[in-house]
């Protein structure tokens, strides 16, 4: 793990791996050493900042340094079910490259289940992992200027629901009517790192 400063009061810590990445993040998260002011997350890297003055930095350096990332703490207990109609324009697509029917790509995403290791892109998109192997795509050659919100994807090894419409080139297994971000309420983001994630095929 590689540390790196980023301004006067924030360092990031670059991790090998996805797991490595997220087990830093929940021993950070679960120790919460006095003087970080923020965790966030990213695929590969950790951003950690502090208040000025508060050594937090060398702090939470030194904590990973002694920690057994093999086997790191408990992340969020929470555990969001959403509801998804598997209507998405790429389903079929999906079982074609997947040499299977799309009853059973419906199957198969619905019985994993999956983990926010971070989010981004937008505010409410969390990138889940625990996609099955099978089900593992490339995004789209050309991305859609226009998905609609709501809209449930798959892309490489991660799985996740467009929280607005936007443009994106993840193919679409189908849609939701969660309500992934609201900037009004108590914990506007319904999805943050360590949330377990199940899907759950309705009509």
């Amino acid at each position: 793990m590689r540390w790196r400063r980023c301004g006067e009061h924030a360092a990031l810590f670059d991790c090998d791996s996805l797991a490595r990445m997220r087990a830093a993040h929940a021993t950070v998260s679960a120790a919460r050493p006095s003087g970080v002011v923020e965790l966030v997350p990213g695929a590969r890297v950790l951003l950690v900042t502090e208040r000025p003055g508060s050594g937090a930095l060398e702090a939470v350096r030194a904590l990973l340094d002694d920690a057994d990332l093999d086997h790191p703490p408990a992340g969020d207990a929470r555990e969001v079910t959403l509801d998804v109609h598997y209507d998405g324009e790429d389903l079929e697509l999906v079982a074609k490259d997947a040499g299977m029917s799309a009853g059973d790509v419906v199957e198969l995403h619905t019985s994993a289940e999956y983990t926010v290791a971070f989010t981004g892109f937008a505010p409410g998109f969390g990138y889940l992992t625990g996609l099955p192997e099978a089900l593992r795509q490339p995004r789209l050659p050309t991305p859609r200027t226009r998905v609609p919100a709501g809209s449930l994807g798959i892309a490489g090894e991660f799985t996740g629901v467009y929280p607005r419409e936007s443009p994106g080139g993840w193919r679409l297994l189908g849609h939701t009517g969660a309500v992934l971000f609201d900037p009004r309420a108590e914990r506007p983001s319904l999805l943050a790192p360590g949330v377990r994630v199940r899907f759950r095929s309705v009509p």
